[in-house]
């Protein structure tokens, strides 16, 4: 290989890898999302892990990309309807509960004022 295929190469082998590290984190907080308690999310988790891990000797570049395709085309079709967000979070149960009031109206507070 001269130098522009190796550096082509490499550059396509970094973003396959990176394409499968954001595959596998996302599905992996989505297993999350399917589990009702946590012994069997870490079950659901290792079988996950071990079909990532079943096809990490595959070098065909071609081939890792048909592989992440299907991945994230299995991933959408079985991604939860209503994922769980942390409350404090955009979209969170507890996301602006106290959101600021609106302009023009005065909030007094009686008794913590400075003398």
């Amino acid at each position: 290989m001269n130098g522009a295929t190796t550096a082509a190469y490499l550059a396509r082998r970094a973003a396959q890898k990176e394409r499968v590290r954001i595959l596998y984190r996302r599905a992996l907080k989505d297993t999350l999302n399917w589990a009702v308690h946590r012994h069997l999310f870490y079950q659901d988790a290792s079988d996950l892990r071990e079909k990532f891990e079943a096809n990490k000797h595959v070098e065909d570049l071609d081939t890792i990309d048909k592989m992440i395709a299907a991945g994230e085309a299995t991933y959408d079709k079985w991604r939860h309807p209503d994922p769980y967000i942390v409350p404090w979070a955009p979209g969170g149960s507890k996301f602006t509960r106290n959101p600021v009031p609106p302009s023009g109206i005065e909030i007094v507070n009686k008794g913590l004022e400075d003398p």
